[in-house]
């Protein structure tokens, strides 16, 4: 019956053939090792499928030869390719197997023979031009694209940052340039634009930006005649599509599907087929058909069925059936159940599957309609090497081939084979569990594996169209089945089937001929014809009435290379079916007792006019009906024509939309600005457009919108731009606002912030910008570990510590082209002393007022006045103000010993610290041998407004001590006769503090502050610090009355 040949060659390499891997398939076959298992099925996952090179068979797998690319070298072939418009031309894409040397091999011979061509370029994709066969793309994987004109063997950078997957060679019929290329690319500040080049010069200034304006990233699709991106505002995206070539225009979806996510299922035909994910969907799509430009859109199915695979790509169960135009079979789920549909004129009517009568064993089956039909998976293959769980191919019109089940809905688990030959209008069940289908001979004959995860070693045949089944043992010893082959060409009776016998052998392939099996060729006598009819049987479908050959099941013959199997076509006249909804309308299901009619949806008004209505010009309101696209009838019914003529009127301006090319909206004094003018809605021809730039310059232009006249500026003085457009005419009127800043870059912030500060004292902290003119900057403060950052206009907030410690401490400064930081860290304690300081005044001389010279300066004083007094220098922080004159401030703190112990620590150290700048011993030498005296600031130089001089204090703490010698006198006088009173001193830390004054007091008022001289022992006294220094105060509980009476007498 056939030719079977076993494979196995002497080194025990298996083999398997590259062709199939190209929809252009070439009789060359090259061995391909386990490792390769991973990308061809998916029961064997391997990290990174590998390719030998040992042999090669240019007669279809019966005879091989040694091919050895590099002697000597383990070669490593990633990828190959094969030239669609010449076979013979092959390229290898290869590496040595520690991938340093990266290379091709070039045969333009079938792989006779392979001229090898070193890169300096890790290749990742390889993309022939579809006319001309030594051009070629090459993607590597640092996102470059480079040209080749001469199959590889020279290469050109065309350019950088171009987008995996996102280029695309010019469409012959719609490109006017064969050398044209399209591509994604990313700009230097990071969006991605559309563009295209020649590949003879596509330098950035050659590339040409042919959508106005930035792209979402991998959005750029060109199919046929269609280019599609997308824009993403927001939470809003915006679909545009260019029908063949001219401007780009909005995709118009129904007003409210506000589409999560949008799918191209088809560009066949001038028409364009889409799934969009609506808002309210989450496992579904609703499928879409356009009119010709791919503009208008209106709904033909509801809730496909979708499945979201790893790396976000998505699976809707929608399949174009191949061999007849206007054919699909989608899933449809609705309450939780799926079920399938077919359509016959591209989506205008859907209807179920008719289950069979009988089973395959001939056996009535209790399957009726309205309550059960046919339900098919539609899933594609992930081995590229099988069929998917439906089978139809060009070549075999009518023949359909798929797994499912009988019943209410699709079931998960069932994958029963049914099969029909015309086109879906009746079907046979032929096998019990899903097989792995591959026609030859114009689907003259079908071969059938079964898919399992157990060995085999027979395959099914049928030569009339799965009517009948033959069984054949294509191998003595069982296999894992890997993958069906094909001879190239849609007439081949050449198969192979490649697999292994254990998950550690090498792969078998037998080579199965079926030419044997059929003696001539087909004549005319050996066909009938079949007439292609819907289920209800109707005959014209897309406005057509079309039969089809097909071979008769008694013939024995090869259809051969010159069949066709179309055989009439006969144009019907119009009627109601070859009318689809028009925009904005759509067929209600709860209405279909008044017939099969489209109703306009709320939101539309069937009379306005459409958008590109210019005036004077007439148009026809819309009947809410269109010709389905591609349908041929002639005549009769034409739902289309409108009674309503109107014509079109001066339409006010609407969506008026100013923005900047590149989308910056901060710029720099002298850039260059391109703005750019859009109208979405209404006349442009007479419309006028008023444009102040915000400078003083103004313009009046009219047309603006059609002839694309760009606006181009310069700002030459810092500042904030109000820029607006108002676009006018006789029937209204649209403005539209930018603000542009203009400011220089920033160069550095500095922090300024006490090193130390009080817990729960307000410290303030002072951003100092560089270059100080900017506008509108925008200050960030983060305060310790708080994600939430403080936000002001102004350079200086307040804040307080509410905990002891370190804080770090940072700002950000951001004027809308930069952004700079600093970082500092506070130190924040409960108590601690306070020293202004004063310098000469010839430092001031040398003080360039920046944080790097404050610091400097400040150490080294500290770092005298820890020498001088013993006083550790991690207790002593001088920070030097800025500005002039020059002053700072020295921070005792206290010791690392018990919170009773430190104050007393801290008085016995400031004494020293006074007498040294007292002494005038601490000074240090600046440039030209200048010293320079550090002393006590002066008593008006306080820390702090409103704290008193040394004089004032003394006076106080005088009266002070009076009162309480007073008072003592007057309670231990008078008391006997106020009995009751007490009296009592106590220290107070509220609104009675006092501030010490920041410069010395004498010995004695300091003894007397203490309170050693007049207050009892056991009397409660304490010291309180802070930012501004020690904190004391004697309160004295007396009758004011009596001491007033008292002090009288």
């Amino acid at each position: 019956m056939m030719a079977v040949q076993h494979l196995q060659p002497a080194d025990r390499q298996a083999f398997a053939s590259l062709a199939s891997h190209s929809r252009n398939r070439t009789p060359i076959f090259m061995p391909i090792s386990r490792e390769m298992k991973g990308k061809l099925g998916q029961r064997f996952v391997q990290k990174r499928p590998r390719l030998s090179t040992d042999q090669l068979s240019s007669d279809y797998g019966t005879t091989y030869s040694k091919l050895n690319l590099m002697p000597g070298t383990t070669i490593v072939v990633t990828n190959f390719y094969i030239c669609p418009t010449n076979k013979k031309k092959v390229i290898l894409v290869s590496s040595t197997i520690n991938e340093r040397d990266q290379m091709l091999f070039i045969s333009t011979d079938e792989g006779t023979s392979f001229q090898r061509q070193p890169l300096s370029f890790t290749v990742e994709t390889l993309l022939f031009h579809p006319k001309e066969e030594d051009k070629l793309l090459a993607y590597s994987k640092e996102g470059k694209l480079y040209v080749s004109t001469d199959l590889g063997r020279k290469w050109t950078l065309l350019q950088e940052r171009v987008s995996k997957d996102r280029f695309f060679w010019s469409v012959a019929g719609v490109d006017v340039d064969p050398d044209l290329v399209h591509m994604e690319m990313q700009e230097t500040s990071g969006g991605f634009l559309y563009v295209t080049c020649l590949i003879q010069n596509c330098s950035d200034k050659m590339v040409t930006a042919q959508f106005l304006g930035k792209i979402d990233q991998n959005s750029l699709s060109v199919q046929d005649s269609y280019i599609f991106v997308k824009v993403t505002t927001g939470n809003r995206t915006k679909h545009y599509v260019s029908y063949r070539r001219n401007d780009f225009v909005q995709m118009r979806f129904p007003k409210y599907a506000l589409p999560k996510d949008v799918q191209i299922v088809s560009t066949d035909e001038n028409q364009v087929f889409l799934a969009i994910q609506e808002w309210y969907q989450t496992d579904t799509y609703n499928l879409y058909q356009s009119d010709l430009q791919g503009v208008y859109y209106s709904i033909v199915l509801e809730n496909v069925r979708s499945t979201r695979q790893p790396e976000e790509n998505v699976l809707i169960d929608i399949l174009e059936v191949r061999g007849i135009k206007g054919v699909f079979l989608a899933n449809q789920k609705a309450d939780g159940k799926v079920t399938t549909l077919i359509t016959y004129n591209k989506g205008r009517d859907w209807d179920f599957l008719t289950p069979p009568a009988t089973d395959m064993n001939g056996k009535l089956v209790n399957c009726k309609p309205p309550d059960c039909h046919l339900h098919l998976h539609l899933r594609w293959a992930d081995n590229p090497y099988v069929s998917g769980t439906v089978h139809t191919k060009d070549s075999a019109p009518g023949l359909i081939m798929g797994a499912g089940n009988l019943g209410s809905q699709l079931v998960e688990y069932k994958e029963e084979m049914y099969i029909t030959s015309d086109c879906g209008k009746s079907w046979r069940q032929v096998f019990e569990e899903e097989h792995h289908i591959l026609y030859l001979d114009h689907g003259g004959v079908i071969v059938a594996i079964k898919d399992t995860s157990i060995p085999l070693k027979i395959l099914k045949f049928s030569i009339d169209e799965g009517r009948t089944w033959n069984v054949h043992n294509f191998t003595s010893t069982s296999v894992f089945v890997d993958g069906l082959l094909s001879e190239p060409g849609d007439e081949t009776l050449v198969m192979t089937v490649f697999g292994h016998i254990s998950y550690r052998s090498d792969w078998e392939l037998v080579k199965v001929d079926f030419r044997q099996s059929f003696p001539r060729q087909c004549t005319e006598a050996d066909y009938d014809s079949w007439r292609l009819t819907d289920p209800q049987g109707e005959r014209c479908i897309m406005g057509q009435e079309r039969s089809y050959r097909k071979r008769k099941e008694s013939a024995f013959c090869i259809k051969g290379k010159s069949f066709t199997s179309a055989l009439t076509a006969k144009p019907c006249q119009c009627a109601e079916r070859d009318f689809a909804c028009d925009y904005g309308f759509e067929r209600a299901p709860s209405l279909k007792a008044e017939g099969d009619r489209c109703f306009a949806d709320f939101w539309f008004d069937p009379d306005s006019p459409p958008e590109d209505c210019h005036q004077g010009h007439r148009y026809e309101s819309s009947t809410g009906y269109r010709k389905v696209v591609s349908n041929v009838c002639e005549g009769g019914v034409n739902k289309q024509q409108s009674s309503k003529q109107h014509i079109c009127p001066l339409l006010p301006p609407k969506g008026l939309q100013l923005g900047i090319k590149g989308q910056m909206l901060a710029v720099a004094p002298g850039d260059d600005i391109t703005f750019t003018v859009v109208q979405e809605q209404g006349d442009t021809t007479n419309t006028k457009y008023q444009v102040d730039l915000g400078d003083g310059v103004r313009a009046i232009y009219r047309n603006l919108t059609v002839t694309d006249e760009p606006i181009q500026h310069r700002y030459i003085k810092p500042g904030v731009y109000r820029v607006t457009v108002k676009a006018e005419n006789a029937a209204g009127h649209d403005e539209a606002t930018v603000y542009i800043q203009v400011n220089a870059p920033l160069q550095e912030v500095h922090l300024e912030v006490v090193p130390i500060a009080g817990r729960n004292q307000e410290v303030n902290l002072t951003a100092m910008v560089l270059p100080d003119a900017t506008n509108l900057t925008i200050f960030y403060w983060w305060i310790g570990d708080n994600l939430q950052p403080i936000l002001s206009l102004e350079n200086s907030i307040i804040i307080k510590f509410p905990e002891t410690g370190e804080v770090s401490v940072t700002v950000q400064a951001s004027n809308g082209r930069s952004m700079v930081q600093d970082t500092k860290r506070v130190r924040v304690f409960e108590q601690f002393q306070v020293i202004p300081l004063s310098f000469s005044r010839n430092l001031d001389h040398f003080n360039p007022n920046i944080p790097e010279w404050r610091e400097d300066v400040g150490k080294v004083v500290t770092k005298i006045l820890s020498r001088i007094t013993g006083v550790p220098q991690e207790l002593l922080v001088t920070m030097v103000k800025p500005g002039l004159p020059t002053t700072a401030d020295l921070y005792v703190l206290p010791a690392e010993a018990k919170p009773a112990k430190r104050s007393v620590l801290s008085n016995k150290q400031i004494p020293s610290i006074k007498q040294a700048f007292t002494e005038n011993n601490v000074s240090f030498i600046v440039r030209g041998g200048l010293v320079v005296l550090v002393s006590l600031a002066e008593p008006h130089a306080g820390s702090g407004g409103g704290i008193a001089s040394p004089g004032i204090w003394a006076l106080m703490v005088f009266l002070i001590v009076c009162l309480i010698s007073t008072g003592s006198f007057v309670l231990y006088k008078f008391k006997r006769k106020i009995p009751g009173r007490n009296v009592y001193a106590q220290m107070h830390n509220e609104k009675e503090q006092e501030m010490t004054s920041p410069v010395n007091h004498s010995e004695d008022t300091q003894n007397i502050i203490q309170g050693e001289e007049f207050i009892d022992d056991d009397l409660d006294s304490q010291t309180l610090g802070n930012a501004g220094g020690n904190h004391s105060g004697v309160v004295l509980s007396i009758n004011s009355r009596e001491l007033h009476s008292y002090l009288t007498s």
